[in-house]
């Protein structure tokens, strides 16, 4: 589906928008110690980045790992963007996929904290290139 300037605009917007705001969500779950969550909000705040990029550059997003490899390929492997931050989305997708599906899988408390300001760095890189 091909998609006007004006939709392709507001799409990144509410995109943006919805990082920005998830993003928010994790300081308050790491605040009240509720690691597993953060992780997946974490996750999420960098997902909802990385489909704003694609989606200004007219790229379709229709899944996750879809989204993963469009990514690598079209701003890691470029090197438009620094190959930490490719690692970086895989751990929190490996992470928040662990944390929502295995039982017995528990969010390190230090793990997540270490990747919280990486993750803010990439956000903010990718609302440069989308500006």
């Amino acid at each position: 589906m091909s998609l006007s300037d004006e939709e392709r605009s507001t799409i990144v917007r509410l995109e943006i928008e919805k990082s920005k705001n998830t993003f928010a969500e994790v300081i308050t779950l790491v605040n009240a110690g509720l690691w597993s969550g953060a992780a997946n909000r974490l996750y999420y705040a960098v997902f909802h980045a990385v489909c704003a990029l694609l989606v200004h550059d007219g790229h379709q997003v229709n899944t996750h790992q879809g989204s993963h490899a469009l990514f690598g390929l079209h701003y890691i492997k470029t090197g438009i963007l620094p190959a930490e931050f490719g690692h970086l989305y895989g751990q929190l997708q490996t992470m928040r996929e662990n944390s929502d599906y295995n039982c017995i899988y528990e969010v390190r408390p230090e793990e997540l904290q270490g990747q919280i300001e990486p993750a803010r760095q990439m956000i903010s890189a990718i609302e440069v290139l989308i500006q």
